[in-house]
């Protein structure tokens, strides 16, 4: 029973769902949202008040500007990309506490929260999860 309570307990320390994101978004709460997807994939749409961080490009100078204290969620398309965690052992790596979002931008979208585009284009044939 206690390894089961330690497996759960690390998943909740270290995934969140679109559910709990939003909520602490609308809460107001230290968050930083990155999508560490390609810029390109980002422009084509992304969670609103993210930002673009692609794991490829994370670093202390990258990072610099960054709240230490903050929870930083790392994203990318979801199911069939790993950019959220590569993002995540990187920031992790860089001294930040992360949570990885479950199912990406795809299960964020499919509960029904809405998303920014900064561009037009419907490609979608790069997923950008480099």
């Amino acid at each position: 029973m206690d390894e089961q309570l330690r497996h759960y307990e690390a998943k909740l320390a270290y995934e969140t769902d679109s559910w709990d994101l939003k909520v602490a978004l609308e809460a107001g709460e230290n968050v930083i949202v990155i999508d560490a997807r390609s810029a390109e994939a980002f422009l084509r749409e992304h969670i609103p008040g993210a930002i673009s961080l692609p794991h490829m490009t994370m670093s202390p100078e990258t990072t610099a500007s960054l709240d230490k204290t903050a929870l930083v969620v790392t994203y990318c398309d979801g199911i069939g990309c790993n950019a959220s965690t590569k993002g995540a052992l990187a920031m992790t790596r860089l001294g930040f506490r992360v949570k990885e979002l479950l199912g990406g931008l795809d299960w964020w979208k499919r509960d029904g929260h809405p998303t920014s585009a900064a561009t037009n284009s419907d490609s979608g044939a790069d997923c950008g999860c480099g």
